[in-house]
């Protein structure tokens, strides 16, 4: 079987191509932006050799999407833009997995797809606080008011649900919650966030759906080797959650003792309720960093299922305790370096 990944030398993508060299797969072919760092893939492509294909190309040229679904049986569409100006984002999520679905639908072979999507897609601001995220959780029914990131996967993922019924694209859609580990980013904004030097607690004692790097590959293969491709949804997050406040607690006697103000969740909502107001005033001067919809995605907090994933045969390789250590760890060691 001839398998694409997309984003493959990124966070997600690398662990991906190492859980299938480790699986017995070869020939993976690694779509690679020109000039991005392609570290991570060169140590596994010495590891195995002969188990990667690198194919220089962006998903922003149908070209090259053409060239990289060429031959190929099945797609394991990762790649996303993380951040950056609108247009940008735009380009990078939701353009590119355009470009990829109508090559794959051009196509004179079937080829099946893997998706990557994100909890940034679940419309939570709705639920109740402690409510239960599912796969049966609606969809963000306003999608603009949310933020870029956000935006961008939910247009993309409902690129590929357009693709599926119209083209009839066999599919798979996974979707993650807070993808951590070592090399990944040092702690979610459903932690808080850093302002003006000053760590903003707002996740108080809300459960992180936290899935280690490893565990979050095993479930996409998993997906893969299981599935049917008719459209199936899978929630990933790991067993044991901790809360925002553990979190905190763990990193600032690990990493770094950062000050912190733990602010209650009213607290958030009358904060995000002035800034709207002041940047309605301000005629948009004032960026709405906060409004009270984003505070209630983020900091509301609810409870995660991972029940329907495990159905199929996952389960999380990585523990989160020894996932946690590992992911501390790391960034200890790049403080002191």
């Amino acid at each position: 079987m001839k398998i694409l990944v997309t984003g493959s030398n990124g966070f997600l993508g690398s662990a991906v191509v190492k859980r299938l060299l480790e699986g017995g797969e070869r020939g993976i072919r690694c779509l690679v932006r020109p000039g991005s760092n392609r570290r991570k893939l060169d140590v596994l492509d010495a590891e195995y050799p002969g188990g990667i294909e690198f194919l220089t190309g962006t998903l922003n040229k149908p070209a090259d999407c053409e060239g990289a679904i060429d031959g190929v049986d099945l797609v394991y569409h990762l790649a996303a833009a993380m951040g950056g100006a609108p247009a940008e984002m735009f380009a990078g999520t939701a353009v590119a997995t355009k470009n990829l679905l109508e090559a794959m639908a051009a196509s004179d072979r079937t080829i099946k797809l893997v998706h990557c999507s994100s909890f940034a897609v679940y419309g939570v601001a709705q639920l109740g606080r402690r409510g239960m995220v599912d796969e049966n959780t609606p969809i963000e029914p306003r999608p603009d008011k949310r933020d870029l990131y956000s935006h961008t996967k939910y247009v993309q993922e409902d690129l590929v649900w357009q693709y599926h019924r119209k083209s009839g694209i066999p599919m798979v859609i996974l979707r993650p919650g807070v993808i951590y580990g070592p090399g990944g980013p040092p702690m979610s904004a459903r932690v808080g966030l850093n302002l003006f030097g000053i760590f903003l607690h707002l996740g108080r004692k809300n459960a992180l759906p936290l899935t280690y790097v490893d565990n979050c590959a095993d479930a996409l293969v998993c997906a893969a080797e299981n599935c049917r491709f008719e459209g199936e949804v899978y929630n990933v997050v790991d067993d044991d959650l901790i809360g925002a406040r553990a979190f905190l607690d763990r990193y600032r006697k690990s990493v770094k003792k950062i000050p912190y103000v733990s602010v209650p969740y009213l607290a958030t909502h009358l904060m995000s309720l002035a800034v709207e107001k002041y940047h309605t005033y301000s005629n948009g001067q004032l960026p709405a960093i906060f409004t009270r919809y984003k505070s209630a995605s983020i900091w509301k907090g609810n409870r995660f299922d991972n029940s329907r994933l495990k159905s199929i045969g996952w389960r999380p390789r990585v523990s989160t305790e020894e996932g946690l250590r590992r992911h501390f760890e790391h960034l200890k060691s790049e403080a002191t370096q």
